[in-house]
């Protein structure tokens, strides 16, 4: 594995600590981030007037000559396969994908291949700078496996960095498209007995909880109101379909982003998605909800509704704000076009 030198001199007034002033100070083209160099650091790949400094904290005079060790990226023990990608946009440091449902964002012990990870190995190939030293795409947030829609993946340090960042302070846009059953109303008698969902202007359901993993069933997360991480989604509806307003199509956003947080909170709302296995979403409809072939596609829907259909944020190399969105895909298209169609047209 080869090695390369980078070279430079701190410049005037210098942050108090090591590596803060190097990550100040360090060639932008470089691509190292503070985490990437405090690694360096605590590795002994940092000179300082000749001399190896093992602290991140220590302090550095203006005009100190500073040496750093990298090693060239080690290649990612993930394999790389050639499935096909739905690339919305992509340039030298990020690449945004409008991912299918059914696919899995990273590799795991259920799911050791056939990920988006071991797509992006195989598209960018060499594009990909390292990602704190391996070359890998940077995952700053997933969308479940059966969930569809728009994801956006570092391919330098500098991107992950700068994006990991904006989700951390949630200043990155996301709007979710999905089914539900029942309408979400302001007037509805019922939801107002619900802890944590109240309602702003314009009918905006606004649920606030903590969520945390649930105690008996590890694969699912649970409502909490002490402990566990703070949450909060909106959902406003779209469409209303069925008698008396037995499911509609409702558009949702996150002011956080936790694990099942859309579904978990809607399932809490009493509106549980459509087609969600574990959070409940095979619900009976009744018989004067909707005529037989459109109950059945309900019914049948075999995924959570749920779709990321828009993704905002700003380029975290060139600064510039950036917004992409994904149509409903076809399965969502099409059980909404059968609950549209007036019964009689399916007689």
């Amino acid at each position: 594995m080869g090695t390369r030198h980078i070279d430079f001199v701190i410049a005037d007034a210098p942050p108090p600590r090591l590596d803060k002033a190097l990550s100040r100070d360090v060639p932008a083209d470089e691509n190292l981030s503070r985490t990437r160099l405090a690694r360096l650091i605590e590795e002994g790949a940092v000179l300082v007037d000749g001399k190896v400094v093992l602290d991140a904290k220590a302090k550095v005079p203006e005009g100190a000559v500073v040496s750093i060790t990298v090693s060239e990226a080690d290649e990612s023990h993930i394999g790389a396969e050639n499935i096909p990608l739905d690339i919305v946009h992509e340039d030298a440091d990020l690449i945004v994908i409008n991912k299918p449902a059914g696919m899995v964002v990273h590799p795991a012990p259920g799911s050791p291949n056939g990920t988006l990870v071991n797509a992006l190995l195989h598209h960018c190939g060499e594009e990909l700078s390292g990602v704190g030293g391996v070359k890998r795409p940077g995952i700053v947030h997933r969308i479940d496996k059966d969930t569809s829609g728009l994801l956006v993946v570092a391919k330098s340090d500098a991107a992950h960095q700068g994006l990991a960042a904006q989700f951390e302070a949630h200043s990155v846009e996301r709007y979710y498209r999905a089914v539900c059953y029942g309408v979400p109303d302001a007037n509805d008698p019922r939801l107002r007995g619900v802890k944590g969902v109240s309602f702003e202007p314009g009918n905006v359901m606004r649920i606030t909880t903590q969520l945390a993993r649930h105690k008996h069933d590890r694969q699912k997360q649970a409502v909490l109101f002490h402990g566990g991480r703070h949450a909060v989604t909106r959902a406003r509806v779209v469409d209303v379909f069925g008698q008396p307003g037995a499911v509609s199509l409702i558009e949702c956003w996150l002011e956080t982003g936790r694990t099942h947080q859309i579904r978990v909170h809607m399932a809490h709302a009493g509106h549980g998605l459509v087609g969600d296995p574990v959070y409940g979403g095979k619900r009976k409809l009744s018989a004067r909800s909707f005529d037989a072939d459109a109950a059945e596609a309900v019914r049948a829907f075999p995924r959570q509704a749920l779709h990321a259909a828009v993704l905002g944020f700003v380029h975290p190399v060139s600064g510039e704000k950036m917004r992409f969105e994904a149509a409903l895909p076809q399965d969502i298209e099409t059980l909404i076009s059968v609950l549209k169609q007036p019964a009689k047209s399916r007689d």
